[in-house]
């Protein structure tokens, strides 16, 4: 491990195999966290690279807890976290609306590592449970198109390192690899980061992981989803095919809007916000969600353009059929609960 510490902090890149050599220590009982720590430090001031970020994802897969899925097509639209804008939590609302308008959502997410607030945070403030067995997973996929897999139970081999990571408190590789470490496999993905020079990259990364289509996205001022803000710079990854592109929110019909005006605040405030957006209180907030879903509906082949995905994401929220996704999914969660009180 020391060598590898020592060859990362010479800025040297490691080969495919050299990555999945150190991301076996890294699970290992055996690795010493400083070591870890170090490591971890080092590779994100180096900065990391497709061949990494794909190596790590592949042994992190192998680690996982095996999740039994019907047959269907399954996307994802987890973003890498870590951009410290305090947003509010955008691809959770995002994931109620793609189920609402139709996408099979497998949402993996993970707890606050930089941010007031992460995706399970907000969900278990919703009432949501974040302890799903994997059948239970299974079921609620099957029956509501949509499910939710805290990143901790669907991968027990990172609990030590996510206490380094929060010890940390910064983005790590780990917040690149979360995205491509779900343990369903997915036809679809919408990933957004917060590296606007690294989006070729990632989607790199993607098709090494054999994703056959998938958007990744970096907004603009820094973002990990797609922002009113600016210019958002993205990779469509389409059967091999890595397409360069860029947009802004008036390129979809939408109205410009400052990074201000989406700060979220805590877990409570973000499940609040989160409600009111799907409700259909207008304004930025909605505008950014309609606008990441709308992606994600482009994504999944569902919308021709990103701009009728923007109109389907739209009547998502307002015929309710979001919110209903809301709403059975913790009305799932609340069941559960209740069998795990009589039992």
């Amino acid at each position: 491990m020391r060598n590898y510490i020592s060859k990362v902090k010479e800025k040297q890149h490691l080969t495919y195999e050299e990555m999945e050599e150190v991301a076996n220590v890294l699970f290992s009982e055996d690795a010493a966290s400083a070591d870890i720590e170090e490591f971890l430090i080092a590779l994100s001031e180096k900065g990391e690279t497709a061949l990494e970020i794909a190596a790590l994802a592949s042994v992190m897969r192998t680690f996982a807890n095996n999740v039994e899925v019907p047959l269907g097509s399954f996307m994802d639209n987890c973003g890498t976290g870590g951009d410290g804008t305090n947003s509010f939590n955008v691809s959770t609302t995002t994931a109620f609306v793609l189920a609402g308008a139709g996408a099979k959502v497998a949402k993996h997410g993970n707890r606050k590592v930089s941010s007031a607030a992460g995706s399970s945070d907000v969900l278990e403030a919703l009432g949501i449970r974040l302890d799903f067995t994997s059948e239970e997973i299974s079921e609620l996929l099957e029956k509501e198109g949509i499910t939710f897999l805290y990143a901790p139970n669907v991968h027990p081999k990172m609990k030590r390192i996510g206490a380094i990571r929060q010890k940390i408190g910064k983005r790590t590789i780990f917040n690149l690899v979360g995205p491509l470490t779900n343990p369903i496999p997915l036809s679809t993905q919408f990933a957004g980061i917060s590296l606007s020079d690294f989006t070729m990259e990632y989607a790199t990364a993607l098709h090494m992981l054999g994703r056959q289509r998938a958007i990744v996205v970096a907004g603009a001022e820094g973002m990990d989803e797609a922002s009113l803000s600016g210019q958002n710079s993205f990779v469509l990854l389409d059967r091999g095919d890595l397409i360069p592109f860029s947009l802004t929110a008036e390129d979809v019909g939408l109205t410009s809007a400052p990074i201000s005006s989406i700060i979220g605040g805590d877990a409570n405030e973000n499940a609040e916000i989160l409600r009111s957006i799907l409700k259909g209180e207008r304004g930025p907030r909605f505008d950014t969600v309609v606008f990441n879903a709308g992606i994600g509906l482009f994504a999944n082949g569902q919308a021709e353009t990103i701009a009728e995905g923007v109109h389907q994401a739209t009547e998502s929220i307002l015929s309710g059929a979001a919110y209903q996704k809301l709403e059975a999914v913790i009305a799932f969660s609340a069941k559960v609960s209740e069998k795990v009180v009589v039992n």
